[in-house]
Protein backbone atom coordinates (compact mmCIF):
# COMPACT_ATOMS: atom_id res chain seq x y z
CA UNK A 1 0.00 0.00 0.00
CA UNK A 2 1.36 3.73 -1.00
CA UNK A 3 1.25 6.20 1.60
CA UNK A 4 -1.32 8.91 1.82
CA UNK A 5 1.50 11.46 1.65
CA UNK A 6 3.87 10.80 -0.49
CA UNK A 7 1.77 9.90 -4.46
CA UNK A 8 5.24 8.97 -6.44
CA UNK A 9 4.78 5.70 -7.12
CA UNK A 10 0.47 5.86 -7.78
CA UNK A 11 0.13 4.11 -10.83
CA UNK A 12 -0.14 6.87 -13.38
CA UNK A 13 -3.70 6.56 -14.95
CA UNK A 14 -2.96 6.12 -18.35
CA UNK A 15 -6.29 4.04 -18.69
CA UNK A 16 -5.13 2.84 -22.43
CA UNK A 17 -5.89 -0.86 -23.73
CA UNK A 18 -2.31 -1.53 -25.35
CA UNK A 19 -1.58 -1.33 -29.28
CA UNK A 20 -2.55 -4.00 -31.13
CA UNK A 21 -5.22 -5.67 -29.02
CA UNK A 22 -8.33 -7.71 -30.55
CA UNK A 23 -11.42 -6.89 -29.23
CA UNK A 24 -14.93 -7.67 -29.89
CA UNK A 25 -17.01 -3.95 -29.93
CA UNK A 26 -19.99 -3.18 -30.52
CA UNK A 27 -20.84 0.00 -32.70
CA UNK A 28 -23.24 2.27 -31.69
CA UNK A 29 -23.49 5.74 -34.18
CA UNK A 30 -24.16 8.47 -32.39
CA UNK A 31 -26.47 10.30 -34.55
CA UNK A 32 -25.33 13.63 -36.05
CA UNK A 33 -28.50 14.98 -37.68
CA UNK A 34 -27.04 14.97 -41.47
CA UNK A 35 -28.91 13.78 -44.46
CA UNK A 36 -27.90 13.54 -48.36
CA UNK A 37 -30.04 11.28 -49.83
CA UNK A 38 -28.30 11.70 -53.23
CA UNK A 39 -25.27 9.87 -51.31
CA UNK A 40 -27.37 7.48 -49.66
CA UNK A 41 -26.66 9.43 -45.98
CA UNK A 42 -29.98 8.97 -44.32
CA UNK A 43 -31.95 8.29 -40.99
CA UNK A 44 -30.03 10.98 -39.41
CA UNK A 45 -26.88 9.24 -38.44
CA UNK A 46 -24.24 11.39 -40.24
CA UNK A 47 -22.62 14.31 -38.76
CA UNK A 48 -21.51 17.67 -40.68
CA UNK A 49 -18.58 19.72 -39.18
CA UNK A 50 -18.26 23.19 -38.97
CA UNK A 51 -15.26 22.33 -41.71
CA UNK A 52 -17.41 20.49 -44.05
CA UNK A 53 -16.39 17.36 -43.33
CA UNK A 54 -19.00 14.41 -43.13
CA UNK A 55 -18.44 11.50 -40.68
CA UNK A 56 -20.13 8.82 -38.64
CA UNK A 57 -19.34 9.70 -34.99
CA UNK A 58 -18.58 6.06 -34.09
CA UNK A 59 -19.06 4.75 -30.11
CA UNK A 60 -17.41 1.16 -29.88
CA UNK A 61 -18.18 -0.88 -26.46
CA UNK A 62 -15.60 -3.72 -25.57
CA UNK A 63 -18.25 -6.88 -25.76
CA UNK A 64 -15.95 -9.11 -24.30
CA UNK A 65 -12.94 -9.75 -22.50
CA UNK A 66 -10.61 -7.90 -19.85
CA UNK A 67 -11.46 -4.42 -21.24
CA UNK A 68 -15.47 -5.21 -21.58
CA UNK A 69 -17.44 -2.16 -21.28
CA UNK A 70 -14.05 0.10 -21.93
CA UNK A 71 -15.41 2.64 -24.80
CA UNK A 72 -13.58 3.71 -27.82
CA UNK A 73 -14.21 6.72 -29.92
CA UNK A 74 -13.30 7.20 -33.65
CA UNK A 75 -15.00 9.19 -36.60
CA UNK A 76 -16.10 6.91 -39.32
CA UNK A 77 -14.99 9.68 -42.46
CA UNK A 78 -17.78 10.00 -45.35
CA UNK A 79 -16.75 13.33 -47.42
CA UNK A 80 -13.74 15.83 -46.87
CA UNK A 81 -13.07 19.19 -48.45
CA UNK A 82 -9.62 18.55 -48.20
CA UNK A 83 -10.13 15.01 -50.47
CA UNK A 84 -11.02 11.22 -51.12
CA UNK A 85 -8.37 10.07 -48.62
CA UNK A 86 -10.59 10.20 -44.95
CA UNK A 87 -13.75 8.79 -47.58
CA UNK A 88 -11.27 6.19 -48.45
CA UNK A 89 -10.18 5.70 -44.76
CA UNK A 90 -13.66 5.46 -44.22
CA UNK A 91 -14.95 2.90 -46.76
CA UNK A 92 -12.15 0.62 -46.27
CA UNK A 93 -13.25 -0.01 -42.53
CA UNK A 94 -16.81 -0.23 -43.40
CA UNK A 95 -15.91 -2.74 -45.36
CA UNK A 96 -13.31 -4.40 -42.97
CA UNK A 97 -15.86 -4.83 -40.06
CA UNK A 98 -18.86 -6.11 -42.61
CA UNK A 99 -16.73 -8.68 -43.50
CA UNK A 100 -15.42 -9.53 -39.62
CA UNK A 101 -18.75 -9.14 -38.82
CA UNK A 102 -20.32 -11.46 -41.43
CA UNK A 103 -17.13 -14.19 -41.01
CA UNK A 104 -16.33 -12.70 -44.47
CA UNK A 105 -12.66 -13.03 -46.21
CA UNK A 106 -11.40 -10.19 -47.57
CA UNK A 107 -10.50 -11.80 -50.31
CA UNK A 108 -13.86 -13.74 -51.18
CA UNK A 109 -14.92 -12.26 -54.35
CA UNK A 110 -18.36 -14.44 -54.38
CA UNK A 111 -21.71 -12.82 -55.08
CA UNK A 112 -22.71 -14.02 -51.67
CA UNK A 113 -20.00 -11.91 -50.29
CA UNK A 114 -20.07 -9.30 -52.37
CA UNK A 115 -23.88 -9.29 -51.27
CA UNK A 116 -22.81 -9.50 -47.68
CA UNK A 117 -20.44 -5.98 -48.09
CA UNK A 118 -23.46 -4.49 -49.16
CA UNK A 119 -25.62 -2.30 -46.98
CA UNK A 120 -29.68 -1.09 -46.76
CA UNK A 121 -27.93 2.52 -45.15
CA UNK A 122 -25.96 3.53 -41.97
CA UNK A 123 -28.61 1.50 -39.84
CA UNK A 124 -27.28 -1.50 -40.99
CA UNK A 125 -24.72 -0.52 -39.34
CA UNK A 126 -25.69 0.56 -36.05
CA UNK A 127 -24.97 -2.64 -33.89
CA UNK A 128 -22.60 -4.33 -35.81
CA UNK A 129 -20.25 -6.31 -34.08
CA UNK A 130 -16.85 -6.96 -35.54
CA UNK A 131 -13.11 -7.47 -34.37
CA UNK A 132 -11.22 -4.70 -34.14
CA UNK A 133 -7.53 -4.32 -33.94
CA UNK A 134 -7.28 -0.84 -30.83
CA UNK A 135 -4.51 1.10 -32.19
CA UNK A 136 -3.37 4.15 -30.36
CA UNK A 137 -3.84 7.78 -31.52
CA UNK A 138 -4.03 11.69 -30.83
CA UNK A 139 -6.37 13.55 -29.85
CA UNK A 140 -7.09 16.97 -30.12
CA UNK A 141 -5.28 18.05 -27.24
CA UNK A 142 -2.20 16.37 -28.49
CA UNK A 143 -2.82 13.88 -25.85
CA UNK A 144 -3.16 9.91 -26.72
CA UNK A 145 -5.94 7.99 -26.75
CA UNK A 146 -7.45 4.36 -28.19
CA UNK A 147 -8.66 4.64 -32.12
CA UNK A 148 -9.73 2.14 -34.14
CA UNK A 149 -8.50 2.23 -37.64
CA UNK A 150 -9.07 -1.47 -38.69
CA UNK A 151 -10.89 -4.95 -38.05
CA UNK A 152 -10.08 -8.34 -38.24
CA UNK A 153 -11.29 -11.13 -40.96
CA UNK A 154 -12.16 -14.82 -40.48
CA UNK A 155 -8.57 -14.74 -42.66
CA UNK A 156 -6.85 -13.88 -39.19
CA UNK A 157 -5.79 -16.89 -37.15
CA UNK A 158 -7.07 -15.35 -33.76
CA UNK A 159 -10.08 -14.48 -35.52
CA UNK A 160 -12.36 -17.51 -34.44
CA UNK A 161 -10.61 -17.60 -30.61
CA UNK A 162 -11.39 -13.78 -30.10
CA UNK A 163 -15.18 -13.89 -31.75
CA UNK A 164 -16.17 -16.69 -29.44
CA UNK A 165 -18.56 -18.66 -31.70
CA UNK A 166 -17.99 -19.19 -35.34
CA UNK A 167 -19.85 -16.11 -37.32
CA UNK A 168 -23.04 -16.62 -38.54
CA UNK A 169 -22.53 -17.37 -42.45
CA UNK A 170 -24.43 -14.82 -44.14
CA UNK A 171 -27.27 -15.75 -46.47
CA UNK A 172 -27.01 -13.61 -49.91
CA UNK A 173 -30.99 -14.13 -49.91
CA UNK A 174 -31.43 -12.38 -46.63
CA UNK A 175 -31.04 -8.99 -48.30
CA UNK A 176 -28.26 -6.50 -47.35
CA UNK A 177 -30.13 -5.37 -44.67
CA UNK A 178 -30.80 -8.35 -42.62
CA UNK A 179 -27.36 -9.72 -42.58
CA UNK A 180 -26.00 -11.37 -39.35
CA UNK A 181 -23.96 -8.94 -37.77
CA UNK A 182 -19.94 -9.86 -37.15
CA UNK A 183 -16.77 -8.45 -37.42
CA UNK A 184 -14.20 -7.19 -40.41
CA UNK A 185 -11.17 -5.02 -40.91
CA UNK A 186 -11.73 -1.48 -39.75
CA UNK A 187 -10.45 1.64 -41.75
CA UNK A 188 -9.30 4.35 -40.38
CA UNK A 189 -11.84 7.13 -38.81
CA UNK A 190 -8.20 8.50 -37.34
CA UNK A 191 -8.26 11.87 -35.46
CA UNK A 192 -10.61 14.52 -36.61
CA UNK A 193 -9.93 17.90 -34.55
CA UNK A 194 -12.43 18.97 -32.50
CA UNK A 195 -16.01 17.72 -33.93
CA UNK A 196 -18.30 17.26 -31.24
CA UNK A 197 -18.19 16.84 -27.84
CA UNK A 198 -16.79 13.23 -26.80
CA UNK A 199 -15.28 13.12 -30.44
CA UNK A 200 -11.80 12.46 -31.83
CA UNK A 201 -10.10 15.29 -33.03
CA UNK A 202 -10.55 15.21 -37.33
CA UNK A 203 -6.90 14.72 -38.81
CA UNK A 204 -5.58 18.08 -40.40
CA UNK A 205 -6.44 16.45 -44.16
CA UNK A 206 -10.30 16.11 -43.26
CA UNK A 207 -11.32 19.16 -41.66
Amino acid sequence: MGSWNDFNDAQSNTNLIPKGTLAKVRLTIRPGGFDDASQGWTGGYATRGSTGAVYLNGEFTVTEGQYARRKIFTLIGLYSPKGPDWTNMGRSLVRGMLNSARGISDKDMSAEAQAARRIGGFADLDGIEFIARIDIGTDASGDDKNEIRSAVTPDHRDYAQVMGTAPMQFSGSAGPGNAPQQNAPAAPSSNPPAASPGAPGRPSWAQ
